[in-house]
């Protein structure tokens, strides 16, 4: 099914900041009855990042999320603003956050990561021949960073350790991809 059901009688933006921008729209419904429809607008693109060495461990990043009042331990991840491209965009959140630097990245996937109330798009990517520096965090992160087998990430994934949306869609992604032999 391709045409879209619902028909936009007007909306309007009720919150505006340089991250997102919620919009309420009087709809009506596919059924015919009306109602609102609130949309959550991301000014930035979803990027995560798995960092894979040659022995196959990765980096966490864990660090307290203040939308969800709870410690989170997640893939590097950020956001690309518009004019950069998402790989660039990658190359910078896995510097900035982990102090690595990569030779090689391979783009796995491309995701709505909540389409139901927001129209954020995420990518991630495969980072591989890394080479270690000093990380340059922003000043509203506060991270840890651990070193982590990867078959031990995909069991804190299973566990429930790891809840991240982009995280858990990338490590299970990645682990597929490996297990075909496709990375």
């Amino acid at each position: 099914m391709s045409e879209n059901p619902w028909t936009t009688l007007s909306g309007k933006v009720e919150y505006n900041n340089p991250w997102i921008k919620v919009t309420e729209y009087q709809v009506l419904n596919p059924a015919g009855g009306k109602g609102i429809y609130g949309v959550v607008g991301f000014k930035n693109l979803a990027i995560g990042i798995l960092p894979l060495d040659e022995d196959m461990n990765t980096w966490l990043v864990g660090q307290y999320r203040y939308t969800l009042e709870e410690y989170s331990w997640e893939i590097p991840e950020g956001g690309g603003p518009e004019g950069r491209t998402a790989l660039e965009s990658a190359q910078r959140e896995l510097q900035e956050e982990t102090g690595i630097t990569a030779a090689k990245w391979t783009k796995i996937l491309d995701v709505n990561t909540s389409n139901s109330v927001t129209d954020e798009r995420g990518v991630a990517y495969i980072a591989q021949g890394l080479t270690f520096g000093e990380a340059t965090p922003e000043d509203t992160e506060d991270l840890q960073v651990r070193k982590v087998p990867f078959t031990e990430v995909v069991e804190m994934a299973m566990r429930g350790e790891i809840q991240d949306g982009l995280s858990l869609v990338t490590i299970f992604k990645a682990k597929l991809l490996l297990d075909r032999g496709e990375l």
